[in-house]
């Protein structure tokens, strides 16, 4: 379903709710998220965004640098809590018998999943279609009339009934949703007690499906979940884009402040020219705190601030960048998870960084240089997506200087160790040196060889820095002498 149906499925429920189930879904922190109100979709923002997605750092990478969302950007944009018990527990192969005495709806034996179109009826939504010249607010008070004749009134069992298949919903379908029609069962066992539910932190489940989402198949154009997050992200941190429209200044939940501009041109071209303003974007001042694992049940992901000290006005200081599976975890599909799994006890380590708040994001560098070579060497020209940037001379001389510059580092490194080795020692004292060399490093040769595989590692970077160079620039003339005669065929064409 497209996101404009699932909210306008979702919303309706909330408001036909009486007064007592309304505050219950206040208490438990998603109030301000139905505050956000209905906006239109960005496809082409959110497409350009996911192509700048790193799934080994979890950090969206830029020409400028890494920056990541924080779980203070899910508290001030949608308002969900980032603070309570973390989301863990149990996942199950199936939920059949949890689904049938929680929401009394019928779920296949072996399934993790309940059919969307019972579960809206059941809460009175039995035709959510736009009639034929209906506006979209007479839309929405025909949905609301019909929904609130089918919900209980005063509090009781079936008031408890309703507001929990209502959660599955509103999870299932909006705020965690998912590729497919129907909605998954994971977060019903944190639903049997619903006065627990408030307790949990949802803003950190969000942000970690979020990371999820952006991860999944570079085939997918979209993300799951409430999208007007990540675009409000990009309105407020990318805002020289000119996507969003500040409408309402001053309201809270931030989101509630934007709308998102129209754009009449087609997808393909709103994405070029987007991705073209990206990789020519003069970098903005983010906000960000700490670094700490975030936790969605069987989605324990990593948000690494540590990559974006720039982003907190700080000099960034060298990181090692993450490498792929530091932390292995089930596929996405919960139809794949064919365990009964304790998450409790599979990520205690990642459950006490949480409880000991992260590792706070400090940096003492009085330069980026380090960091920005570092950062070239690894991504190269992979910060630049627009067409006229696929062919960028001057971003991979740059590239391969870095290499060459490391390589150089490399080689008068080993020179460094092996000169203060011999300087001022007597040979007694150098021949002991060499056995406990030997000893704990195996052989007193082994600096030479390192030197010598450092001069070839300059050597070849040498050469290879001027044969991509001289490629390059080969290629840059050619496209200049297409352009030109393509430039000399229209004029030709003009004059006919």
């Amino acid at each position: 379903m497209r996101a404009r149906v699932l909210w306008t499925v979702v919303l309706p429920v909330f408001l036909a709710f009486p007064p007592f189930q309304r505050e219950r879904v206040e208490e438990m922190g998603f109030g301000e998220v139905f505050r956000v109100g209905r906006m239109r979709a960005d496809l082409a923002l959110t497409q350009a965004l996911r192509s700048r997605w790193d799934a080994e750092a979890t950090a969206f990478v830029f020409p400028w640098g890494h920056m990541i969302p924080s779980l203070e950007d899910v508290s001030r944009i949608i308002g969900l809590r980032v603070y309570g018990r973390l989301m863990s527990g149990c996942t199950y192969p199936f939920y059949h018998d949890l689904a049938q005495r929680l929401l009394e709806l019928p779920v296949e034996r072996r399934s993790s999943l309940v059919p969307r179109v019972p579960l809206q009826e059941s809460l009175g939504l039995f035709d959510v279609g736009k009639g034929a010249g209906e506006s979209e607010d007479e839309h929405l008070n025909r949905l609301v009339w019909v929904s609130r004749r089918e919900l209980a009134s005063e509090p009781g069992a079936q008031a408890d009934l309703d507001l929990r298949r209502f959660l599955v919903l509103f999870l299932g379908r909006l705020l965690f949703a998912m590729r497919g029609d129907a909605v998954h069962c994971r977060f019903l066992p944190l639903l049997e007690d619903l006065s627990e539910v408030g307790g949990y932190a949802w803003g950190v489940a969000f942000l970690a499906h979020q990371f999820d989402s952006l991860g999944a198949s570079e085939r997918q154009t979209s993300t799951s979940g409430f999208f007007p997050f990540l675009q409000v992200w990009s309105y407020l941190h990318l805002l020289a884009l000119g996507r969003g429209i500040l409408e309402r200044p001053g309201f809270v939940p931030i989101a509630r402040r934007w709308d998102s501009r129209r754009d009449m041109r087609n997808l393909g071209d709103q994405l070029q020219c987007l991705q073209e303003a990206i990789d020519s974007y003069p970098h903005l001042d983010a906000s960000t705190l700490t670094s700490v694992w975030v936790h969605a049940l069987n989605l324990v992901l990593p948000l690494h601030l540590f990559l974006s000290q720039r982003s907190l006005g700080l000099r960034q200081s060298v990181v090692e960048f993450p490498v792929r599976d530091q932390f292995r975890r089930p596929g996405r599909s919960f139809r794949g998870l064919h365990d009964t799994t304790d998450w409790h006890e599979r990520t205690k380590e990642q459950i006490n960084n949480w409880e000991h708040r992260g590792k706070a994001v400090r940096s003492d560098a009085t330069t980026d240089d380090a960091y920005l070579q570092a950062y070239a060497l690894k991504y190269r020209g992979k910060v630049y997506k627009s067409a006229r940037h696929q062919v960028d001379v001057a971003g991979e001389i740059a590239s391969l200087r870095a290499l060459l510059y490391s390589a150089m580092q490399d080689w008068e490194a080993a020179q460094r160790q092996t000169a203060e080795q011999g300087a001022g020692e007597s040979e007694e004292h150098w021949s002991r040196r060499c056995f406990l060399f030997t000893r704990d490093r195996g052989s007193p040769s082994l600096l030479e060889a390192q030197l010598a595989g450092a001069v070839l590692r300059a050597e070849e970077a040498q050469r290879h820095l001027e044969e991509r160079e001289r490629d390059l620039r080969l290629t840059t003339e050619h496209a200049m002498d297409l352009q030109g005669q393509r430039d000399h065929l229209q004029g030709q064409r003009d004059q006919l």
